[in-house]
């Protein structure tokens, strides 16, 4: 027998009335009732309530003692009276009468409570992230993740995916974010560079003829914190297959997404089968490529209007006439809605930097008009082309933006999360999943004016190779798509190119010459050139997995030991100073910087 527990601490119920056991935990929780003292324990498992009489020896010495101090218990089981019963824990059935009990790991004063879920300042929870994690909600979470983990595992086992570990030190990537850098001991003034993601390995075990590859990766980005991204380091479900089109790729994600999401949580799947969205109509009706599709407003584009004469709102006009674009925001049934409403939501917008929003509201007594600040610049026809256009109809609102393409997406995008909060129109209780497809190959970069990648390099352009017109670089269209779900970009992916010769066509048209493609992706050119099958895949990160699942607003919430917004473990005190003899070592000296 285990000297330490005979049961863990949510095993016993009243079934156990009468057995004398032995428990052991951390003391969770202390309520003296004169007579009585009730010790919540509480391990890995769950917590059982203790008791003991003031008659017993070890009543002082337990009233005394801090609270997440490890004991072990020897005590008797017993049932609880009905009017005692704690229908909170799995336990509450019954308690246990200590006999003995022992100390076996002493606790200084608490720098954080543990059986509270108040919110403590980052600072105190990462520097005693071990007690943070002890807490109910976060120690769960935790749970969650390895348990989803586990399961993902196993159903890529299922889909007859085979598991294998690429490299942490590599070379240092010439794309993306920054890399974090290695020195070599071995080969001075050289340096390794930790994997933003495994994406050229990945590739090439499928150039070496294996089939269905996946792993849960951890990657490594030198970039600021965000909500949704940990500073430094992150996990990824690395997944590539060959001989698959774009639609093969979709069915495992689906499958896989649909069975892990209806497994870890109870809330409602919008779609079984996840909406396929180009990019252009993203943009175009939410103003966004991660759009939450909860939320049933729609931006629509009523630029055409304003070349008419039928509207005289001066102002959107000559900013339509020097290249603006109008779109604007349906509200169904808002009529009612007070004054205060929409000019909150007008100054509101002017607050994220916009010129505001215009409204109206649509009305009808003899025939239609428009109620509001803005509503006597539009006649009835302009009206009812309006409502032709939008799907408007009599007591709806209208929100209406107007700026240069770029300004108007984001406040419009901003815009449909804002009314769609305040009208109170998103289910909390769905997970809505679409994929974004057709993202164009090429983009004008709006510091330099030069033609630059969209998205991901090494994705494979759309159409029949022999027919792509690489004289016109903007209509190209790749086989490049991201999954989103409630707003949230879960991962991008891509149909690779697995052709040398297009490869070095596309780069060339964004500025790399083939002695640039060669030199700076000698690897995947290599084996590209040695019979390559058609590829492709996608890297799904699996915090933002378990931040949706666990209904958390923040990575930290679901991450073990995450470091501060600025990079560093105030747990462990990384990052920190090292000694000059292993600088000499690493053949490094340092700069003072002024």
């Amino acid at each position: 027998m285990n000297k330490y527990r005979t049961h863990n601490c949510d095993q016993l119920r009243k079934e156990n009335n009468g057995e004398n056991i032995i428990l052991s935990g951390w003391i969770n929780k202390k309520r003296d009732h004169g007579n009585l003292l009730f010790i919540d324990l509480r391990d890995n498992y769950g917590v059982t309530q203790c008791v003991i009489d003031k008659a017993n020896s070890n009543f002082v010495k337990l009233e005394k003692i801090q609270l997440e101090t490890v004991i072990k218990v020897e005590g008797k089981v017993i049932k609880r009276s009905n009017d005692s019963i704690n229908k909170e824990i799995n336990t509450g059935e019954i308690e246990v009468i200590i006999k003995n009990f022992y100390v076996l790991g002493k606790c200084k004063e608490l720098p954080l409570p543990v059986f509270s879920n108040q919110e403590y300042a980052e600072e105190i929870r990462l520097k005693y992230r071990f007690l943070d994690l002890r807490r109910k909600k976060i120690h769960e979470n935790i749970i969650l993740r390895s348990k989803v983990i586990s399961f993902i595992r196993n159903e890529m086992n299922k889909l007859g995916f085979l598991e294998f570990q690429t490299p942490i030190l590599t070379s240092s990537s010439p794309e993306g974010a920054r890399d974090f850098l290695v020195p070599s001991r071995l080969n001075p003034g050289k340096f390794y560079a930790l994997p933003q993601a495994p994406q050229q390995f990945k590739q090439l075990v499928m150039v070496s003829g294996f089939d269905k590859y996946f792993q849960i990766a951890p990657c490594f980005r030198d970039e600021d914190a965000r909500a949704d991204r940990s500073p430094g380091e992150f996990y990824q479900l690395d997944m590539e297959m060959s001989f698959v089109e774009q639609e093969d790729v979709f069915k495992v994600v689906e499958k896989l997404f649909v069975n892990t999401f209806k497994k870890f949580s109870k809330k409602k799947l919008l779609f079984s089968e996840f909406p396929r969205i180009s990019y252009k109509e993203a943009m175009l009706k939410y103003g966004s490529d991660k759009p939450d599709l909860r939320n049933p407003l729609i931006i629509s584009d009523i630029t055409e209007i304003f070349f008419s004469e039928d509207v005289s709102f001066e102002i959107f006009k000559k900013l339509v006439n020097s290249g603006s674009k109008v779109r604007c925001i349906v509200t169904k049934n808002t009529k009612d809605k007070p004054r205060s409403f929409f000019d909150n939501i007008d100054k509101w917008a002017k607050e994220q930097g916009a010129s505001g929003l215009a409204y109206f509201t649509i009305e009808k007594e003899n025939e239609v008009s428009a109620r509001g600040p803005v509503g006597k610049f539009f006649s009835k026809k302009a009206l009812e082309e309006i409502m032709s256009k939008t799907g408007a109809e009599v007591g709806d609102s209208i929100f209406m933006a107007c700026a240069k393409n770029n300004d108007l997406e984001k406040i419009t995008s901003l815009s449909r999360e804002k009314i769609a909060k305040d009208l109170d129109l998103i289910d909390e209780n769905t997970f809505a999943f679409c994929w974004i497809v057709d993202y164009p190959m090429f983009e004008i970069d709006e510091q330099t004016n030069k033609i630059k990648f969209s998205h991901n390099p090494f994705s494979m352009p759309q159409g029949e190779v022999d027919k792509i017109d690489f004289e016109k670089p903007l209509e190209i269209l790749a086989y490049q798509y991201d999954i989103v779900c409630n707003g949230i970009e879960l991962s991008s992916g891509a149909i690779r190119n697995h052709i040398p010769e297009l490869m070095y066509k596309l780069f060339n048209i964004a500025g790399y010459s083939k002695n640039d493609v060669e030199q700076k992706f000698s690897g995947m050119i290599n084996a590209l050139s040695y019979g390559a099958p058609p590829h492709g895949g996608i890297a799904p990160g699996i915090d933002r997995i378990i931040m949706l699942l666990a209904n958390e607003k923040n990575i930290r919430e679901v991450t073990m030991f995450p470091m501060n917004q600025n990079a560093q473990d105030l747990l462990m005190n990384a990052p920190s100073e090292v000694s000059e003899n292993q600088l000499k070592e690493l053949n490094l000296s340092l700069k003072t910087k002024k």
